[in-house]
């Protein structure tokens, strides 16, 4: 028999701290037992939280990103998960989505570096953690998506391009920025930022479409690597 939540002391129970400490202070997995109230006999509310979390997540952390795209059916998949659980869970990770997207980004259109750290400064300038993400535009520059590709620790973000590139392909996308934060607050580019934006340039190359920037988010302040570096890139920016 696992152990209930009421069971816990008060002060551990996700309900009882977010009241008390407030929800920022609370796990991943303590923010989705809330979402979903109850467990099992078998199982509490927290451990079908951690189930959740470890679903398609191949480096084993409780990142939310794996969550994005699974159905209700996977939800499902998970035993004390029903159908209305699941649209629960559905419900929570599209609010999510929208809070975090720019508000009718299909309207706006990219035309230099500035456009793209502007966009996503608010988001990115306090996160303590980097954070990478992808816009995918159009041929006229129009944003079609903002997909986030990975999130790492205070000091580095590992993608591989081809994740990058499975995005853009989705969409019909032909034109990409990447974009990243630096947690210190300095967008000044790192040896490995040039690394992995020659490696996606290359293989944005191989299939087709454009990469036309790589943005580094900083405290009020920004960086292009395209800008930054003497390269053939051919940016349209």
């Amino acid at each position: 028999m696992s152990i209930k939540m009421k069971e816990l002391p008060s002060l551990e129970r996700p309900y009882e701290k977010l009241e008390v400490y407030g929800a920022e202070k609370l796990s991943n997995t303590e923010l989705l037992a809330i979402v979903i109230k109850t467990g099992t006999r078998e199982e509490s509310a927290i451990q079908l939280a951690q189930k959740i979390l470890a679903m398609g997540n191949q480096e084993g952390t409780n990142s939310l990103i794996s969550l994005q795209d699974m159905s209700m059916a996977e939800l499902m998949k998970i035993k004390g998960i029903g159908k209305v659980k699941a649209i629960q869970l559905l419900a929570v990770l599209e609010l999510a989505k929208r809070i975090n997207a720019p508000m009718h980004t299909h309207q706006i259109k990219i035309k230099n570096t500035a456009d793209t750290a502007n966009l996503l400064m608010n988001e990115l300038k306090n996160e303590k953690r980097e954070v990478v993400k992808v816009i995918l535009l159009n041929t006229k520059n129009i944003i079609l998506k903002i997909k986030d590709i990975t999130y790492g620790n205070a000091h580095s973000a590992h993608f591989e391009p081809k994740e990058v590139i499975t995005e853009a392909l989705k969409m019909g996308a032909p034109r990409m920025i990447l974009v990243h934060n630096h947690p210190s607050g300095d967008p000044t580019p790192s040896q490995a930022d040039f690394r992995i934006t020659d490696r996606v340039y290359d293989a944005c190359s191989l299939m087709g479409i454009e990469l036309l920037d790589h943005v580094i988010i900083g405290n009020n302040r920004y960086a292009s690597i395209f800008l930054e570096r003497d390269a053939n890139y051919e940016t349209k920016l």
